[in-house]
């Protein structure tokens, strides 16, 4: 018979007999049940969550059904009524954080705070003071959204490849700006302007255009129409993303950065015989897993949860989600909605278990962390 059953009971003959002593004994046993339900040992040991966003939680415009379910689960609907912290940790990015969050919410039907949100060129935050006073190339993106971006992370003096064109259009002549690009523009004269750094933020717009303008920085050591460089300080090139394909409501993958990185660097090869040099973040880096694992920590905190927890990584990429998770020796699930079909057979990297979708990840995880404890 449970506590809870003989406390009922107790308390029934209690109302019949008026005894304070049985009063007494129902009270007990009632305090002694709450005690266990809630101690620690009845409690889940400290997990948290990393999810990829297209393929996982949506396709398109579209969320993925599992989402809210998963979701649901880590805000508190499950058998603990326990919040369980999570981030989502994408290689996308395009737009800012709180733009990106307020989308998301809408489309998931779930407040999305920007703390749990990082997507590919949020870690240029941590090195733009480096670069703050020093003209710097961002491309990717619509028009000059991530040049307000760059702008908010710490840069002074951003410009874009449409900038360029405008400056000079026989740069690139096989493109006309729009009136939406030429309201965009920011006008300098790049014949005296230095380029100290070209960021690659989010996947480009025009390939070509920004191909050429990348190759004409670089080998011009910043200065833009001035030859080859004969200066000893390269320009230094990031790019945010290594994905090469990305999955989303079209039915089959679709190129990602790290397509265009590639077809850069295959012109670069041509000119120079040479590979360029960059410096790469996004999954699967270990700098990125490094400063996730960082906002996953400071979630622990604010919940005044000093123990280490497990970190399952939920994606859908084996190449990116996977590879980086099972790196950095976190957990790692490949779900079946987005890049990786399982018809293509075993994975290159090998995750710790496969799902068919989110929820079903999240479920299995949090299992996995129970008959442990229970063990």
């Amino acid at each position: 018979m449970s506590s809870l059953l003989r406390s009922s009971i107790a308390t029934r003959s209690c109302r019949t007999s008026s005894n304070a002593l049985c009063l007494r004994r129902s009270t007990l046993l009632l305090e002694r049940s709450t005690r266990r339900r809630h101690s620690p040992s009845a409690l889940p040991p400290p997990i948290s969550f990393a999810f990829d966003i297209d393929g996982v939680l949506i396709r398109g415009e579209e969320p993925i059904p599992a989402a809210r379910k998963a979701l649901s689960i880590l805000d508190g609907d499950n058998e603990w009524g326990m919040k369980i912290p999570y981030i989502l940790l994408t290689n996308g990015g395009g737009v800012g954080e709180e733009e990106r969050c307020r989308r998301l919410s809408k489309q998931l039907g779930v407040q999305i705070p920007v703390d749990r949100y990082i997507q590919a060129h949020t870690i240029i935050r941590s090195i733009a003071s480096k670069y703050a006073d020093h003209p710097v190339l961002v491309l990717g993106g619509r028009n000059d959204v991530l040049r307000k971006v760059a702008e908010n992370y710490g840069f002074k003096h951003v410009y874009n490849s449409l900038d360029v064109l405008a400056w000079n259009p026989s740069v690139w002549p096989f493109h006309d700006l729009t009136p939406e690009e030429k309201a965009s523009i920011k006008g300098a004269d790049f014949s005296k302007l230095k380029i100290a750094g070209i960021f690659v933020f989010h996947d480009p717009r025009n390939w070509a255009l920004d191909v050429q303008v990348m190759c004409d920085v670089i080998l011009s050591g910043g200065t833009i129409g001035a030859g080859h460089a004969t200066s000893s300080s390269p320009v230094d090139v990031v790019f945010c993303n290594p994905d090469l394909i990305w999955r989303s409501d079209f039915p089959v993958p679709r190129f990602g950065q790290g397509a265009f990185r590639d077809a850069f660097q295959a012109v670069y090869k041509s000119m120079t015989g040479m590979t360029c040099n960059y410096t790469q973040y996004g999954k699967p880096t270990e700098a990125t897993y490094t400063f996730a694992e960082a906002a996953l920590k400071d979630l622990l905190l604010a919940r005044h949860e000093s123990r280490q927890p497990s970190v399952y990584m939920v994606g859908d990429n084996p190449e990116s989600d996977i590879a980086g998770a099972n790196a950095a020796g976190w957990k790692s699930i490949l779900v079946h909605t987005g890049v990786y079909d399982p018809r293509q057979g075993q994975p290159k990297h090998v995750p710790n278990h496969q799902a068919k979708d989110v929820a079903e990840a999240v479920q299995w995880a949090l299992g996995q962390e129970m008959r442990g404890q229970r063990a």
